[in-house]
Formats: C-alpha cells, sequence, structure tokens
C-alpha cells in the first residue's frame, strides 16, 4: 500500500534523503531492539561484527574502520575484554603491536544477536507481497552501496 505523503514527499532528492533518513533510522532502532544483550553500547557491538566480519585486528585498524578516535577504541576494547568478548595477544609481525579478537564467547554473542535480529526481520518480510519484496531486494542492492560510499 503507497502512502501518499511518502510518494509526494521522495519526488525531490532532498525529500527522498529526508524520508530514508527516517525509515533507514526507525528500522534500525527497531532491529537494535532485537539485540539479546542491550547492555552492550553501540560501539562495543559494532566493535564484536567487524571482529566477526573481518577477523583478528589491531586496536588501530578497528578505530580506522569504526571511524572513531584510538583513545575511544582503547576504552572500547578494554570494556569488551572486561566482559571477557574480545581478548589481546602479541601481533606476530610486530611485538609493539596487539592484536584483537573475539573470543568463543564473543562468538557467540554476535550469532545470537545475529540470529534474532535475522528473524525479527524475515518475519516482518512475510507481511509484504511478493511485488514488495522485489522491491525491496532492488533497494537492498542500493543501500548497501551507498553504504560503502
Amino acid at each position: 500500500m503507497k502512502h501518499p505523503d511518502v510518494t509526494r514527499q521522495t519526488r525531490t532528492d532532498a525529500g527522498l534523503a529526508a524520508v530514508l533518513r527516517v525509515a533507514v533510522g526507525r528500522l534500525a532502532r527497531r532491529l537494535r531492539a532485537q539485540r539479546p544483550d542491550a547492555s552492550l553500547s553501540l560501539g562495543q557491538g559494532a566493535v564484536l561484527f567487524a571482529l566477526a566480519r573481518l577477523g583478528k585486528m589491531t586496536p588501530g585498524a578497528l578505530a580506522e574502520h569504526e571511524k572513531v578516535q584510538p583513545p575511544s577504541m582503547t576504552r572500547i576494547i578494554a570494556a569488551l575484554e572486561e566482559r571477557g568478548l574480545v581478548h589481546r595477544m602479541k601481533h606476530p609481525d610486530d611485538k609493539r603491536q596487539q592484536l584483537v579478537e573475539l573470543t568463543d564467547e564473543g562468538h557467540r554473542l554476535v550469532r545470537t544477536d545475529r540470529r534474532r535480529r535475522e528473524a525479527w526481520l524475515t518475519q516482518r518480510l512475510t507481511e509484504l507481497t511478493p511485488e514488495e519484496k522485489a522491491t525491496l531486494r532492488k533497494a537492498a542492492e542500493i543501500l548497501e552501496r551507498l553504504s560503502q560510499s
């Protein structure tokens, strides 16, 4: 079902940007509400997912990847380490550096988080028509490209 207000608002690039910002933000909040451990900050969760996706990383590389200052990343890593979700080790090639990687508990939390959020979103998708799902498939590719730019 089309919403006339949204159709009218999205006629310009600025209007489309405003509608997308609100809709993507609302969807992100709904997905965050599905997290199994709401006590993790968004930054901590982002680091866990980055490590799950990319493997071991130096704190500096993590800071660069997450677009935060190194002291902020140091605090995030320390908090995750205190909870047993990551651990640090000496870098094999540069003994002055450390690598951060997920612990078994960190991997378990990431898997649980993904399953819960994907199950919630999968349930929401069952409420859509085949045409709406086809539109979302195309939009997902475009949104992914926008998120990488």
